[in-house]
């Protein structure tokens, strides 16, 4: 049993499971009853998403260290009790069941989604 981690979207794997959208906002121009069946995903999840403040804050980042500086801020949004026990919910589901977590960006190394790896590994939660 594994968490993978995503671009959502993009094609599922057979043995996928779950498709959860940690993503402040839904895709645009997409119809909420194919975000299912257009690869998007099964639950919308936005409070693993970066605050709006940090959205643009990743996305304005050009050095490494502003994307460090990025990385720390989101970091601590998701030491909030709500979100640390989410985080901790994850990663113990992650020993039971196929799910994966994901954002829309292409690249996961400039992109939540890659913090969410880190901070959920370092919880123990089994990442494919």
């Amino acid at each position: 049993m594994t968490v993978r981690v995503v671009q959502l979207g993009s094609p599922r794997h057979p043995q996928e499971g779950t498709r959860i959208g940690t993503v402040r906002r839904p895709p645009r121009g997409v119809p909420k009853e194919a975000f299912a069946s257009g690869d998007w995903y099964d639950v919308w999840f936005p409070n693993l998403a970066p605050s709006a403040e940090l959205v643009k804050q990743a996305q304005a980042a050009q050095s490494p260290a502003e994307w460090q500086a990025f990385e720390r801020a989101y970091r601590a949004e998701m030491k909030a009790p709500a979100q640390s026990r989410e985080l901790d919910l994850l990663a113990a589901l992650s020993h039971g069941s196929h799910f994966s977590i994901g954002c829309y960006c292409q690249d996961e190394t400039r992109c939540h989604r890659s913090v969410l790896r880190a901070l959920l590994g370092e919880r123990g939660a089994a990442l494919e």
